[in-house]
């Protein structure tokens, strides 16, 4: 069993959080604001949660042909997600075997990869290639040297990375997410963007900001706060891996319904949202005309890294206006977006106040109580 230093005291966190759902849902409150603040609760957040779980580095199709890559890095671990020349989407580590230089930067297409530092190359499997000027060297084996190979897995149009060998397999742990919305066929919307950000707030304020539709019609009201009805909007219990939740769209509400030509859903399913949180910081909204999510890293207590996307149905994107389409979903969400940096930037500079308290849940912040839950889990 790992030993962890006592977090933060006083107060100690991670005891205030499970106190804090100890109790049942409809006595619960908001997280205490020790677990955004404590230093020493983030570290545990980074070896127990960060450290063994899937994170989503964006969506397969933007790897579409071989040589595609992205840079991320995971818990202080630089990497690379790349298509090789076989075909095979895989994740590797970023940093030269040589001097530990980092190797590519960003995103783009490589046929090689080359170390901006001493020119070792390594073909896109992660073997060494060439390295100039280690002939004297008696203990240099060339075939003996690769870049580490990590855990990458396509799931649903969804490209997972983890650190941890023996993280369960996503196509099991969330069986239920393609129970839930297989009708969709998510794994066909294809992405027409993807964007990378900070915000000043602690990645929970974010999530939590993501699972709950309760602020909509006030933090959105100048954009989709008017296609909202809280009477409308179901909060089920969450799952072990993931919680979620789902809005009735107004039909006149155009991109978020299904396209007219689309048969396979039929009744309120053509107007049905879902919101899905996978756990720990997958934040999916699936609509029968587009997508986005969020995918998150914290960046210190008072920081949060965010991978943003999105793009359309297959329908929409080839509908003759697709264009139209995309131009028309990205302005929504960049608008969406900006009223949800606003809003979870304040949630963060008001909880590091010494009068702030945490209050009572509404019975639709339910996936908020669950998210916690799972965290206390993890954490204890």
């Amino acid at each position: 069993m790992t030993r962890h230093d006592p977090i933060d005291g006083p107060p100690d966190a991670l005891a205030e959080l499970k106190a804090n759902v100890s109790v049942p849902f409809n006595r619960a409150r908001a997280m205490p604001r020790s677990v955004y603040t404590s230093e020493a609760f983030l570290k545990r957040e980074m070896e127990d949660i960060f450290a063994k779980e899937w994170f989503c580095a964006g969506r397969s199709d933007q790897f579409a042909k071989p040589g595609d890559y992205i840079t991320l890095e995971l818990v202080g671990t630089p990497i690379m997600v790349l298509r090789d020349r076989e075909g095979i989407l895989r994740a590797q580590s970023n940093t030269c075997r040589h001097r530990m230089s980092t190797l590519l930067e960003g995103s783009g297409n490589t046929s090689t990869i080359v170390c901006p530092y001493h020119a070792w190359t390594y073909g896109l499997d992660g073997r060494l290639r060439g390295a100039p000027g280690m002939n004297l060297n008696e203990s240099f084996e060339r075939d003996e040297i690769r870049l580490p190979q990590i855990r990458c897995v396509e799931w649903l149009g969804w490209v997972l990375v983890s650190l941890n060998a023996d993280a369960a397999d996503p196509a099991e742990q969330l069986s239920d997410v393609e129970a839930l919305i297989g009708d969709f066929h998510m794994e066909d919307y294809r992405q027409t963007f993807q964007e990378t950000h900070r915000w000043n707030t602690n990645w929970k304020v974010l999530a939590e900001n993501f699972m709950e539709s309760y602020h909509l019609p006030v933090c959105h009201g100048g954009t989709i706060g008017g296609f909202v009805k809280l009477e409308e909007m179901e909060c089920p219990p969450g799952l072990p891996a993931f919680n979620y939740h789902w809005i009735l769209k107004d039909p006149d509400f155009f991109l978020s319904v299904a396209h007219p030509t689309n048969t396979r859903l039929v009744g309120e399913r053509r107007r049905t949202t879902y919101l899905l949180a996978i756990y720990p910081s997958l934040m999916i909204t699936l609509t029968p005309g587009y997508f986005w999510y969020l995918s998150l890293h914290p960046d210190g207590v008072d920081g949060v890294r965010i991978l943003y996307g999105g793009g359309l149905s297959p329908d929409f994107a080839a509908d003759p206006k697709a264009e139209a389409h995309f131009d028309a979903v990205k302005k929504l969400l960049d608008e969406v977006n900006e009223e949800d940096k606003g809003c979870t930037e304040n949630v963060y500079r008001g909880l590091c106040s010494a009068l702030a308290e945490p209050g009572p849940l509404s019975h639709l912040e339910r996936p908020n109580y669950d998210f916690a839950t799972w965290i206390a889990d993890k954490l204890g």
